[in-house]
C-alpha cells in the first residue's frame, strides 16, 4: 500500500524535531523521512529507541536533560511532541520561548488549556491535540456542525480496538496506557442542552451496530478538543464517547469505582500493563452524526470510517500509529504550506476536512485501499 503523494509546495529541507521514538514517534519519523521534504531529528532519553528509528535514515539525538532537550528545539522549523501528556506544557513553553512551531497529540484537557495560555503572545504556532481523537474527528465534526442552519446534535464516536478481542474486556492495548486511564477517569466536556459542562467518564452508555459489528460507547475525556468553546451558544447537544466492545464498560467501572483504581492510577497502568496484552492488529472504528435544520427542514448528516494498519516502506504500522501520525503529520504539513495561522494557538477546527483528507499523509484516513506515501515530485 502506498500513500498517495501531492505536490507539497514546501521548501525542502524544513528542520523537525520528533521528541520521543515509542511506537508513534517511529510512524510520524517514517512518514516525513519518505516525503523527502523534511530534515528530521528524533530525540529520546532511551538508546535502544533511538537505534531502533536510525536505520530510517534521520537523525537521532539523546536528550537527559533540560539543556539537551532545549538544544534540540532551538533553531528548527517546528517539534513534534509525542512524550507523555505530563511533558506538553514544559516543551510547549520552550518552543514558545524559541519561537518553534509546536505540535503534539495531548488528550489532556488542563495542559492545552496552558498551552492555550503560552499562546497569546507567541511568535509561532502552539497546535496541540493533533491526533485521532483529539484531532481528526474534532475537523469532522466541525466539518458536520457548519453544513446546518440551526445543529441540533452533534455526537462523535471513536475507537482503537483489537481486530480479534478475547477475554472478559475485549479489549488490547494500542496506545499510551497513562493517555487510555486519563481517558477513562477525568470530567468530560460537552454541550448539554445548550450549556457547555462535564459528564463524569464512563456514563452515558449506549450500543449500536455498524457494518453489521455490534458496539457500545461511553463517554470519556478530552476526545473533543476546543469543539465545545466552537460551538458554544450554536448545538443544543455535543458530546463525545469512546468506541468499545460490548461488555467492556461494565469492567471498568469495577475497577475504577468499585475498587477505586481510580485514586491509584499507578496501580491501575500496572495491572492493566500487565495482563491485558499489547496489539498491532487493530482497527480505528469513526463514527459522527449531526442533526439539525437545514432549508427548512429536519435532516441529519453521518461520516464514517473503518481504517486498519499498513506497510510504509518496508515496515508494518497498526492502525492507530498511521492515524496518529497522519494526524500530526497533517497538521505541520498544512502549516508549513501556509494553509493555516502561522502564530498563536490553533485549535483542530481550523483545518478544512477537505484539505485535511487531500494531504499526503490525511489520506491514511481513507481507510482500507488508501494509496501509501512516496516522495514528492
Amino acid at each position: 500500500m502506498t500513500i498517495f503523494s501531492t505536490p507539497s509546495h514546501i521548501a525542502p529541507g524544513r528542520a523537525i524535531t520528533i521528541l520521543g521514538a515509542g511506537h508513534v514517534g517511529f510512524a510520524m519519523a517514517l512518514l516525513l523521512q519518505q516525503t523527502g521534504d523534511y530534515d528530521v531529528l528524533v530525540v529520546d532519553r532511551d538508546p535502544a529507541r533511538l537505534a531502533e528509528v536510525a536505520p530510517l535514515g534521520v537523525s537521532t539525538q539523546l536528550a537527559t536533560d533540560d539543556a539537551s532537550l532545549r538544544a534540540a528545539i532551538d533553531g528548527r522549523f517546528a517539534v513534534l511532541n509525542a512524550l507523555p501528556f505530563h511533558c506538553a506544557v514544559p516543551v510547549a513553553t520552550l518552543c514558545a520561548e524559541a519561537g518553534v512551531h509546536y505540535f503534539d497529540l495531548t488528550e489532556d484537557v488542563q495542559s492545552t488549556q496552558a498551552i492555550r495560555a503560552l499562546a497569546t503572545n507567541a511568535r509561532s504556532v502552539l497546535m496541540p491535540q493533533c491526533g485521532l481523537a483529539p484531532g481528526f474527528i474534532g475537523i469532522v465534526g466541525n466539518d458536520l456542525a457548519r453544513r446546518f442552519d440551526s445543529l441540533h446534535t452533534l455526537r462523535m464516536r471513536v475507537g482503537a480496538l483489537p481486530r480479534y478481542p478475547q477475554g472478559a474486556l475485549r479489549y488490547n492495548l494500542t496506545w499510551s496506557t497513562e493517555g487510555l486511564i486519563n481517558e477513562y477517569c477525568n470530567p468530560c466536556e460537552a454541550i448539554v442542552d445548550g450549556v457547555r459542562t462535564t459528564v463524569p467518564a464512563l456514563e452515558g452508555l449506549e450500543t449500536f451496530a455498524l457494518d453489521g459489528v455490534e458496539y457500545e460507547a461511553f463517554n470519556t475525556s478530552g476526545g473533543l478538543g476546543t469543539l465545545t468553546e466552537t460551538l458554544a451558544g450554536k448545538a443544543r447537544q455535543v458530546d463525545y464517547q469512546s468506541i468499545r466492545y460490548p461488555g467492556h464498560c461494565a469492567i471498568l467501572k469495577l475497577l475504577l469505582n468499585d475498587l477505586r483504581l481510580r485514586d491509584r492510577r499507578d496501580l491501575l497502568k500496572d495491572i492493566l500493563e500487565t495482563a491485558v496484552p499489547t496489539t498491532d492488529q487493530d482497527v480505528i472504528v469513526i463514527f459522527a452524526t449531526a442533526a439539525g435544520m437545514r432549508g427548512g427542514r429536519l435532516v441529519q448528516d453521518s461520516y464514517s470510517a473503518h481504517i486498519v494498519g499498513t506497510e510504509v516502506a518496508g515496515h508494518r504500522l497498526s492502525a492507530i500509529q498511521l492515524t496518529t501520525a497522519a494526524g500530526i503529520c497533517t497538521a505541520l504539513d498544512l502549516v508549513a504550506q501556509v494553509r493555516l495561522p502561522q502564530h498563536g494557538f490553533v485549535g483542530q477546527e481550523a483545518v478544512q476536512l477537505a484539505d485535511f483528507l487531500r494531504n499526503r499523509f490525511g489520506v491514511a484516513y481513507a481507510g482500507e485501499g488508501a494509496p501509501a506515501l512516496e516522495k514528492c515530485a
